[in-house]
């Protein structure tokens, strides 16, 4: 069984940052692509950014606009989102996400989850 945690998340005004951690299994996470998530109150839970098990291929929703970077650290089997110039429509519950092979952007393809963290962003 692969364990994901996800912190970070929190309260942010409009145009701050905040950095999430995901800590994976440390037997699972060097050979999965990992992927981060995102799911606002009644929307679909959408793709935000992925990376391969190596770190070297990242893949980012267009809608995240360059604000965003994904990233991670194979020794503490940890990826990591950074967001900056956070805005309100990021307010919602981030989840980390563990799958063999390749990124992708489809939920359904991931294998593991974590629990959620929530992002609020006032204005």
């Amino acid at each position: 069984q692969v364990q994901l945690v996800e912190s970070g998340g929190g309260l942010v005004q409009a145009g701050g940052s905040l950095r999430l951690s995901c800590a994976a299994s440390v037997r699972t996470f060097g050979r999965y692509s990992m992927g981060w998530f995102r799911q606002a109150p009644g929307k679909e839970r959408e793709f935000v950014a992925g990376i391969s098990w190596t770190g070297d291929s990242t893949y980012y929703s267009d809608s995240m606009e360059d604000r965003f970077t994904i990233s991670r650290d194979i020794g503490k089997n940890t990826v990591f989102l950074q967001m900056n110039s956070v805005k309100p429509e990021d307010t919602a519950v981030y989840y980390c996400a563990a799958r063999p092979g390749p990124i992708v952007k489809q939920r359904e393809y991931y294998d593991y989850w974590g629990q959620g963290t929530q992002v609020t962003v006032s204005s």
